[in-house]
């Protein structure tokens, strides 16, 4: 019985003691109610501050251009073509019209060589007709007629039509001769050929004027020819005998009296003779007489026309290119018409078959890399072929997606600073092209497409994934709190502020820009004030502080872009 009874006061007793200590354990010290709560605090500071939002997506470029066979929108040309070379593998760098495959159409070469040399020959066809360069041809007007132009510097000779004549085709209308100089073609026989055939220097005496003309021996024909002993001696009325004479050919300078078909006695020197009395001169046996000038050119009339006008007189002296006579007629303008047709259809073909040519290059489209190229040399492919394309990584694109929060931050136009893994160290700038108006359910949550140019490089590759920050807004040189001392009190924002005395005063603010460590205060705050981030009033009544361990420790605030923040302990006092 007695047993008992103390089992069960030895139980009450202790459970008495447990009480005691757990209600001590619980309720604080009486100093400790008469110390106040301790309070963790932040100066108000000034610097920057950015908000952005992150996201992420595959690059892809922006544009991109095909390697294709070319092709004539006229449907000219072959229809297929062979692979000759290729420049260019996957993955090179290259620029826009740079060459990337060279194709080969063999019959195109034959037909422009062909052609060529069919409009050199009409243009010189038509040119010789009204004395022009080929290449002057093209201001021809037909309806003008022909006007025969002198073909050298020279005087005319042989000229005699009169305006209103009727020229044949062939006909010969004057010639045009430098008759500053004169030629003679002598005959040796074998025996002078032998003395006279090193010989250089002849002498010209004329039986229509007094002297001795000095001229040069310009060529021996060193070949005999046979000609009748009659037309090389002054006898008639025998049996003509034949024997050998060498052709020579003098030149010598006019002094204004010798003319075409004047009888002349020859005398041939070697180069040490000076006069023509002197002993060293072999005098010719055979008279020659002056075959013309040095320099002649005849104006032949190549159509049936009549003579519309006569610009000179006989023996007068023109330079080349000056007019001689004009020619007209239906027969002329008609033909110069027909001629020039001519040319102009060979020219057409011309240019057809040169921008043929061109289609045998297969050129870059644009600058940038080539994605991917199926040509091998000797392969036949089609006008229009589809053979590799070239991507331009210098714009890129990033599709990424955010959600319903925050798009309300993404505007477009917005800047943007890209990363990519695979370009460790660098940032690429780009900027929100499009921002989607209505967002998409994914997996329960809405999310909105955004589109993002990317200013890229050569490092870049499309499928690369890429992370983007989207600037939202920025301010410089602000006032800013850390974002934990920010509260709401009856809708509107509020931070408590540590009074010089160890109490706290609730503040109202204007908050701008916010961040995830830091809010913008416009107006309500002043630099250098200390606003409450944490207390110990916010720790449970029982929980013993035994240190100020378990609040933040005072350290250095830097800029709302996550550089860290300066926080100060104060505790109110009694």
């Amino acid at each position: 019985m007695y047993k008992r009874i103390f089992a069960v006061a030895a139980l009450i007793a202790a459970i008495t003691v447990v009480g005691f200590y757990a209600f001590k354990s619980l309720m604080p010290d009486p100093e400790e109610k008469t110390s106040g709560p301790l309070y963790a605090t932040a100066k108000v500071i000034r610097g920057d501050i950015s908000v952005g939002v992150e996201t992420s997506g595959p690059l892809n470029p922006s544009s991109g251009g095909g390697i294709i066979v070319p092709y004539s929108m006229d449907g000219q040309g072959p229809a297929s073509y062979i692979i000759q070379e290729v420049f260019v593998k996957e993955g090179d760098e290259v620029k826009a019209g740079q060459l990337l495959v060279r194709l080969r159409a063999p019959n195109i070469q034959g037909e422009i060589e062909s052609l060529e040399q069919q409009l050199k020959a009409a243009k010189e066809s038509l040119a010789d007709k009204v004395g022009l360069e080929p290449e002057e041809v093209y201001r021809l007007n037909p309806a003008e007629g022909i006007t025969l132009k002198a073909p050298v510097d020279g005087r005319v000779i042989g000229l005699t039509l009169k305006e209103g004549a009727e020229l044949k085709q062939g006909e010969i209308v004057a010639r045009i001769v430098d008759d500053s100089k004169f030629k003679v073609v002598a005959k040796l026989n074998p025996g002078e050929y032998e003395i006279a055939k090193n010989f250089t220097k002849a002498f010209l005496r004329f039986y229509q004027f007094e002297g001795v003309i000095e001229g040069r021996i310009m060529d021996l024909n060193d070949e005999p020819v046979p000609e009748p002993a009659l037309s090389t001696s002054q006898g008639d009325g025998e049996e003509p005998l034949y024997q050998y004479v060498y052709y020579m050919t003098i030149e010598g300078d006019n002094p204004g009296l010798v003319m075409p078909e004047m009888s002349v006695y020859i005398g041939v020197a070697p180069e040490n003779v000076r006069k023509a009395d002197e002993p060293g001169v072999l005098w010719l046996k055979f008279p020659s007489k002056v075959e013309g000038y040095s320099v002649e050119e005849a104006i032949t009339s190549n159509v049936e026309a009549r003579v519309t006008k006569v610009y000179v007189k006989n023996r007068n002296k023109v330079k080349k290119g000056d007019p001689i006579i004009s020619l007209a007629g239906s027969d002329v303008r008609e033909l110069l018409e027909e001629e020039l047709e001519k040319i102009m259809e060979l020219e057409d073909k011309l240019r057809r078959l040169y921008s043929q040519l061109e289609l045998l290059e297969i050129r870059a489209p644009m600058d940038g890399i080539v994605a991917d190229i199926n040509a091998q040399p000797g392969r036949t492919v089609q006008m229009g072929e589809w053979l590799g394309s070239v991507y331009n990584v210098e714009n890129m694109q990033l599709w990424s997606q955010v959600d319903d929060v925050d798009v309300l931050l993404v505007k477009q136009g917005s800047p943007v600073k890209v990363t990519v893994d695979a370009v460790p160290g660098k940032t690429f700038e780009g900027k929100v092209l499009h921002v989607a108006t209505m967002g998409k359910d994914m997996s329960g949550i809405t999310r909105f497409e955004v589109l993002i140019s990317v200013k890229g490089s050569s490092e870049l590759r499309p499928g690369m994934q890429a992370k983007a920050y989207i600037e939202a807004g920025s301010a410089k040189n602000v006032l800013l709190v850390p974002i934990e001392a920010v509260f709401e009190e009856d809708g509107q924002p509020s931070v408590e502020v540590l009074q010089p005395d160890g109490t706290t005063k609730v503040v109202r603010v204007e908050l701008g820009l916010m961040n995830d460590r830091y809010a913008e205060i416009k107006s309500g705050l002043e630099e250098g004030q200390l606003v409450v981030t944490g207390s110990s009033a916010d720790v449970l009544p029982g929980q013993k502080i035994k240190t100020n361990e378990i609040l933040p420790e005072s350290g250095q605030q830097g800029s709302g872009q996550g550089q860290g923040g300066s926080e100060n302990t104060g505790q109110k006092g009694n």
